[in-house]
């Protein structure tokens, strides 16, 4: 293997290039992005870039001289059209190739937009620098924010939003903040920490129109409210980029698909991050993390596995948000869970666990640091349920 390609300038990308060159592959690494940018730190983009006037190369995830040290040669702004397998090479959106003998894919996700008309108002999303710069400058004190989707981007836009001085309000089609991914109780304490800091959170709704008034916008909700903002944005969720794989004979559903050690069914192939949907041995299903810590080890342990090192990647998922004082933790998965147990619930500090098939799963633990190192090691050990709760709640799917 004398040529190695590592198509997104991801976080899994960037850790791909690292490992490649740790581990002592003395060949050709080239990494291909389709942003103009070198490798950066997305979470700050939400809180810290938003908030102050963030220089782009303090994003940055590695000096520009890093790269040339270590002889690691970048693709900025092409984007990967298309994949040819049998002859092993990567067509780019400018039309040149780039050979390879082994690729990783970290090719990531891109934020959903919803569907809109000509004359419609713009809805913003927040996945970019480009993003986080353009939402910058519309946010400003007195102004009205409507953001559309109670998810982890949304809270923490709207964290930041109030710390400018803006109103804000959230439509999300749940019961509840985060309902889907951590349950009813977990996602009623979200929306009470929103709620005393001032966002309004309205449920169980629907935006059925978004017309343009002025600069801002008029929504129409699916429960006769009407909404005047100065600004919208978008965030409902991230899809897998895999597009360009079509034809290919790589495998996507959802991501792709890939074995426990990140190699896909077609041979020099591996995927990391959140494009990369693989058989988790640990929880014993297949999954897909969106994750800063999943993507920084994966990226690694795609590497490896293209030297021929590989070994199944049975890590325990870690995510974190940090929303005013709230500074959440969460480790493990709480999806398909069969019982939870709130071990503590004020309105500073909160602890959760997620139970499956007789086992503990997940925790969610905010301002609990001692509990979610307790818990992250008794996921990993696969500690029985009830060793770690007595009074278990079973609660549906």
């Amino acid at each position: 293997m004398r040529r190695i390609a590592v198509v997104g300038g991801s976080l899994a990308g960037l850790h791909a290039a690292e490992a490649l060159r740790e581990r002592g592959f003395e060949g050709d690494v080239t990494l291909i992005s389709a942003e103009n940018e070198l490798p950066y730190d997305r979470p700050p983009l939400s809180k810290e870039a938003l908030l102050n006037d963030v220089p782009v190369d303090r994003l940055s995830l590695r000096a520009p001289q890093w790269y040339a040290d270590n002889a690691i040669t970048t693709r900025l702004g092409n984007a990967a059209a298309r994949l040819d397998t049998a002859g092993r090479t990567v067509l780019l959106d400018d039309g040149t190739t780039v050979d390879y003998d082994g690729l990783v894919i970290a090719t990531g996700s891109r934020a959903r937009r919803l569907s809109s008309t000509e004359n419609a108002p713009p809805v913003q999303v927040l996945r970019s620098i480009e993003d986080s710069l353009r939402l910058r400058e519309r946010l400003r004190p007195g102004r009205h924010l409507v953001l559309i989707g109670a998810g982890f981007i949304g809270l923490e836009i709207a964290a930041t939003a109030r710390q400018w001085g803006l109103d804000v309000t959230i439509v999300e089609v749940g019961t509840v903040p985060l309902s889907r991914v951590l349950g009813d109780e977990v996602g009623a304490w979200f929306r009470a920490l929103h709620a005393r800091n001032g966002v309004e959170i309205v449920c169980t709704c629907t935006v059925e129109a978004i017309d343009r008034l002025g600069d801002g916008a008029v929504l129409t909700l699916s429960n006769g409210r009407v909404l005047n903002a100065d600004v919208v944005v978008a965030g409902i969720g991230a899809s897998p980029v895999t597009e360009w794989l079509d034809g290919s004979g790589v495998p996507t559903t959802d991501g792709v698909v890939c074995h426990s050690d990140l190699s896909t069914s077609v041979p020099g192939v591996a995927a990391a991050g959140d494009v990369a949907r693989w058989y988790n041995p640990l929880f014993d299903e297949e999954i897909r993390v969106e994750h800063w810590t999943n993507a920084v080890e994966q990226g690694r342990r795609a590497a490896h596995t293209l030297l021929g090192h590989g070994e199944a990647f049975s890590a325990v998922p870690y995510f974190w948000t940090d929303q005013y004082e709230a500074r959440m933790r969460f480790v493990g998965r709480a999806s398909a869970a069969s019982e939870v147990a709130v071990k503590e619930l004020d309105d500073d500090r909160l602890v959760a666990l997620y139970g499956r098939d007789g086992l503990i799963r997940g925790a969610v633990c905010v301002n609990a640091p001692r509990e979610l190192v307790r818990y992250r090691t008794a996921i990993r050990d696969q500690v029985l349920w009830g060793d770690v709760t007595e009074t278990p709640s079973a609660i549906g799917g």
